[in-house]
C-alpha cells in the first residue's frame, strides 16, 4: 500500500508548498483529542492504543539537536496562533516519529474486551516481527530523515520528514510491510490504514477561531518555511519500539517490551 521512493518524495513535495497550506487551510477541524475544560483551556483526552514509534523526545538523546529544532518550530507556531487554544501544542518530551500506526481507540478497546490476553499476544507477535526483520536484513545502512517542511492535517499541524536516501526509506517501508501482511496482527484486528508520511506533531487544532484570516495564515506558514527550513539537523532513526498510549502525550513501555535496533 506505501509508495515507492519517488512518488513518496513527489507527494510530501507538493504538500509543503504555498498552494497546499491555501487548500489545507479551508479544512482544519477541531481535534478531539484535546478538550475544552470549565477554566476555557485545553486538557488531553483518552485515546488509548499501541504503537510501533521511535523512542520519544525525553529519552532519544542522539537526536536532541533534532527535537530542539522541532520545539523551536513550535514555539514559532505558538505566536502565529491568534488565540491561545486555536493550536494546543504536544509536549516536546513526547516528540517522536510514528514508524507504523497499529490500533487505537473503539477498535482497540473492541479487540482488547474480545480477545484474551490481547497484550500478551502482541507482545509475542512483534518480537517474531522484528526476528524476522533481522533475517531480512543483515546489513544496514545508516537511516536519517530530514525536516522539508511545515504540514497542515485536517486536525494537526507538524513538520513532514523527507528521507535523505532510498535505503533511509525502503528499510521503514520493508518494516511497515511485514508488520501489516502479519496473519497474526491481523487477527488482532490491526491493519493498515493510511499511507506512510513520516511526520513529528507539533501540536493539534483547538477552537478555531470564527474570524481566522486563512490565506494569511497560509501565508505566513510559507514564509516559516523558507526562514527556517535550511539549517535543519536531522533525525536519525536507530531504534523502533512497540510503545502503548493513554492520549497523546505520553507513550510508555515495559522494559521487556518488543523492540528494534536498525
Amino acid at each position: 500500500m506505501d509508495d515507492n521512493y519517488q512518488i513518496y518524495l513527489n507527494r510530501v513535495a507538493r504538500m509543503t508548498l504555498p498552494e497546499a497550506y491555501k487548500s489545507q487551510i479551508q479544512h482544519i477541524q477541531e481535534s478531539s483529542k484535546f478538550q475544552p475544560t470549565s477554566d476555557g483551556k485545553r486538557e488531553v483526552a483518552p485515546f488509548p492504543g499501541y504503537t510501533i514509534i521511535t523512542p520519544p523526545g525525553e529519552e532519544d538523546k542522539q537526536n536532541s539537536a533534532f527535537y530542539e529544532k522541532l520545539q523551536d518550530y513550535q514555539q514559532q507556531l505558538l505566536e502565529l496562533s491568534t488565540s491561545d487554544n486555536f493550536i494546543v501544542p504536544i509536549p516536546p518530551k513526547s516528540f517522536h516519529l510514528t514508524i507504523a500506526d497499529l490500533i487505537w481507540e473503539n477498535n482497540f478497546l473492541h479487540a482488547s474486551q474480545q480477545i484474551p490476553n490481547y497484550s500478551v499476544k502482541l507482545q509475542t507477535c512483534f518480537r517474531e516481527i522484528f526476528q524476522q526483520y533481522r533475517q531480512s536484513f543483515t546489513s544496514h545502512h545508516p537511516i536519517r530523515w530530514q525536516i522539508l517542511g511545515l504540514m497542515l492535517m485536517p486536525r494537526a499541524v507538524g513538520v513532514c520528514l523527507t528521507p535523505q536516501d532510498e535505503s533511509s526509506y525502503n528499510q521503514i517501508i520493508s518494516l511497515r510491510r511485514i508488520i501489516y501482511q502479519n496473519p497474526q496482527l491481523m487477527a488482532l484486528g490491526i491493519e493498515q490504514q493510511y499511507y506512510f508520511t513520516a511526520h513529528v506533531t507539533l501540536g493539534y487544532f483547538g477552537e478555531i477561531p470564527a474570524q481566522l484570516e486563512r490565506e494569511s495564515f497560509s501565508s505566513i506558514l510559507s514564509q516559516l518555511n523558507q526562514k527556517s527550513i535550511g539549517d535543519s539537523p536531522t533525525i536519525s532513526v536507530k531504534r523502533a519500539e512497540l510503545r502503548k498510549f493513554d492520549n497523546m502525550i505520553r507513550y510508555y513501555r515495559q522494559p521487556d517490551w518488543a523492540g528494534l535496533d536498525f
